[in-house]
């Protein structure tokens, strides 16, 4: 699905067993809009970061378990520490990922501001699917990405 040096975003569970679920397409999308989500904060002026802040501010959905992730290629032992650190509920990132994906559908504004990454929704759907399936074992999570 993913070439070398293809972006992605890389989903883990602490289920004992591996999820069945993936992305039916380039996950790429998942990590822009994460990305510029997380600069929104500092002015981004990206069409995903001002989607981003819509959905946050406008709409109230609560991004933060889109927004812990980190790069999966750590190179340090803070870096590894980091990563251990990422480890979320699934459950949470499951409904962030579904409202984002329907916000973004159900309302123009967001369809316009996301309109370069047309299967952004597909693929927030997905994600959560696999968070569901997680949360139904009472696992957590983890988004990594390779850039």
């Amino acid at each position: 699905m993913t070439g070398p040096g293809a972006t992605a975003l890389i989903v883990e569970t602490t289920a004992d067993e591996e999820c069945p679920l993936e992305f039916l397409g380039e996950s790429a999308d998942i990590v822009y809009f994460i990305s510029f989500a997380h600069s929104e904060r500092y002015g981004a002026g990206h069409p995903l970061a001002k989607a981003a802040g819509l959905l946050k501010r406008r709409l109230g959905v609560d991004l933060k378990p889109l927004l812990t992730y980190a790069d999966a290629r750590a190179e340090s032992s803070e870096e590894e520490r980091a990563l251990e650190a990422m480890w979320q509920e699934a459950a949470p990132l499951a409904e962030c990922a579904r409202r984002a994906a329907e916000a973004i559908e159900g309302t123009p504004e967001l369809r316009e501001l996301t309109a370069d990454f047309p299967e952004l929704p597909e693929r927030l759907r997905e994600l959560a699917a696999m968070a569901d399936w997680a949360a139904e074992r009472g696992a957590r999570v983890r988004l990594t990405y390779v850039l």
